[in-house]
């Protein structure tokens, strides 16, 4: 038995799970959310909890049952509290605004780089050099934090370019130089 597979979901008072067949819709004070889940699992709801079980032990149905758990546990936090990546921004003259919705990054290329944020994203930035990336849907706060790091990532002999708040870069020692 998967062993995330088998906690069950606590569902917050002010929040509402709608079970359709393999279709789940979690509304929300942040928003609703909705997915199709695979037919190897089936979710149940009683009295404030949320169970996703699977329909035999063959091998697709063991793959996706902790997967699916995840998902809905993720549908849940989203649409309660929301999620949120943070992206450090380091090099001369490397910064990032916001216009709009829009995020336009300054990172050293002979032109800005703007992102325009999917449907339900939000974007942040403090001190011109930590850009927050905001949103209800896990997978796409994910997503767009990894493309906003993929216009210039960290390199590893200054540490220069876009990285996760936390993340550790490896460094190298680079040339030794004439003697």
């Amino acid at each position: 038995m998967s062993r995330i597979g088998k906690r069950p979901i606590s569902v917050p008072g002010k929040v509402t799970v709608t079970i359709d067949g393999q279709a789940v819709t979690v509304k929300g004070p942040k928003g609703e959310l909705s997915r199709v889940l695979p037919n190897e699992v089936v979710v149940s709801e009683d009295n404030g909890t949320v169970q996703v079980d699977r329909r035999d032990d063959s091998r697709p149905a063991r793959q996706r049952h902790g997967l699916c758990r995840t998902l809905v546990a993720n549908m849940v936090e989203g649409v309660s509290e929301g999620f949120q990546r943070r992206l450090e921004i380091q090099g001369v003259g490397y910064r990032a605004q916001v216009q709009g919705r829009t995020l336009t990054l300054n990172m050293g290329y002979s032109h800005p780089v703007q992102i325009e944020p999917p449907d339900g994203i939000q974007f942040a930035v403090e001190n011109n050099t930590n850009v927050i990336v905001s949103g209800i849907d896990k997978e796409i706060v994910g997503n767009t934090a990894a493309r906003i790091r993929a216009v210039r990532p960290p390199e590893p002999y200054k540490g220069k370019g876009i990285r996760y708040a936390g993340e550790a870069v490896r460094r190298k020692a680079g040339k030794a130089g004439k003697k």
